[in-house]
């Protein structure tokens, strides 16, 4: 692994995840509390001995970048070779942004090329798994692989929103179609379709050769899935590897957390008796920043006021949270959250900084970073109000508040209409 670069794509706008990308890159993202999006890719690599990486960011990356150099600096040795660069877009090729995957990598071959690898792990920065790459890489070499494509099984409906592999009995790919209307299915299997994960391995001189023919294809979108896979399949030696799990459940857990509705479905994944997705598990940690707070502190025991007790029910609290007088059930508490006296959260994940006045209500909500929620106020309780108030709600009927919305004034607005 020593001889293997990971380069992770973590550029990606997130538009069916705004308004929590409104303001930051869809990676950058908290989830499960106290974790950022991007923390499963990098830990990922760090538990399986990549330690060089470049982390290629695009839009709205302050965050992001940020995160990574208080949280993950301290995993790396400069003095031994070991790296974890972001790396902004840098315009070395014409004057625009990455124009897609493939691309993004191209303008970094410079970096890439200096580090001399003999193997390069293509990863995206959004996605929630654990996997041991170093297994992909043995594997790789043991095919004696151009290219190997991390694999999984997924429903027919789902494989539309992915590149579809059709391979022979060795796992040799035979075939690739990005995104297809009517995926093929896996013989045999009448619902399930064998779908890329967007995790690709390369014999690194095959990848820079690949890298710079496409860049001089004007027709070209510049992308791994549309352009270079499906241009090499029947020529190259291009292998499917099924993905292996390091979560150490009887069902593999990997999600695209790239909807409101997905993100609030995986948060709520956490917080069952148990996961399906094991944060506990010192085996495979995921790593993050972890900021230097107090404990989460619980008040009131109900001696004085009636029902002025502060609990936490099949839920997780993390640092610098207080629940004073309040009831919180099936929800994720964020580092330095506060909810009031009277106040209940059910259901609702809370993002750093949250404050739920006196008596508010929140219901089946995604309350962003620093928001504060009036006393009294009343939030997912009727979404007809929600809605009338200017709140973002998903298809699944999830309320969401960004940073940005003044809730006092929204809700007042609705009541004086």
């Amino acid at each position: 692994m020593q001889k293997t670069a990971a380069v992770i794509l973590a550029g990606g706008r997130g538009t069916r995840l705004e308004p929590l990308t409104r303001d930051r890159a869809k990676p950058a993202v908290p989830f499960g509390g106290t974790y950022r999006i991007i923390d499963f890719t990098l830990s990922n690599c760090i538990n399986s001995g990549i330690r060089k990486m470049l982390v290629l960011t695009q839009y709205k990356a302050m965050s992001l970048d940020r995160h990574i150099n208080h949280g993950w600096q301290s995993y790396t040795s400069r003095d031994l070779g070991e790296f974890i660069d972001v790396v902004p877009p840098q315009q070395r090729i014409d004057e625009h942004w990455y124009q897609g995957t493939a691309d993004a990598v191209y303008q970094n071959i410079y970096t890439l090329e200096k580090e001399q690898p003999d193997y390069v792990i293509v990863l995206s920065g959004d996605h929630i798994y654990k996997m041991n790459y170093q297994r992909m890489v043995e594997y790789h070499r043991a095919n004696k692989a151009d290219l190997t494509i991390g694999a999984l099984q997924v429903k027919q409906q789902a494989a539309r929103q992915f590149g579809v592999i059709q391979v022979d009995s060795n796992q040799r790919i035979m075939n690739f179609e990005e995104k297809p209307d009517i995926p093929k299915l896996i013989p045999g299997d009448s619902d399930h379709a064998l779908a890329s994960m967007g995790i690709y391995v390369f014999s690194a001189r095959f990848l820079f050769e690949q890298l710079c023919r496409d860049a001089t294809e004007r027709t070209s979108s510049h992308d791994f899935g549309r352009d270079i896979i499906p241009s090499i399949i029947q020529s190259r030696r291009v292998f499917a590897f099924p993905f292996q799990d390091e979560n150490r459940k009887q069902d593999a857990y990997w999600r695209d957390v790239g909807t409101l509705d997905a993100y609030y479905e995986a948060n709520m994944d956490l917080i069952a008796i148990d996961p399906l997705l094991n944060m506990y598990d010192d085996r495979w940690p995921i790593r993050t920043h972890q900021p230097i707070l107090p404990p989460p502190k619980f008040v009131f025991g109900s001696r004085g006021e009636v029902n002025r007790c502060g609990m936490a029910i099949d839920s997780i609290v993390c640092h610098g949270t207080v629940v004073s007088g309040s009831t919180v059930i099936r929800s994720i508490l964020s580092p330095r959250v506060r909810v009031n006296s009277f106040a209940t959260v059910e259901d609702s994940i809370l993002f750093e900084g949250v404050d739920i006045g006196r008596r508010a209500s929140v219901r089946n909500a995604i309350i962003d970073k620093g928001v504060h929620i009036p006393a009294g106020v009343e939030i997912g309780l009727d979404a007809d109000r929600d809605r009338l108030s200017g709140f973002t709600i998903s298809e699944s009927g999830v309320v969401v508040i960004s940073r940005t919305d003044n809730v006092e004034e929204m809700v007042n607005r609705n009541q004086a209409a």
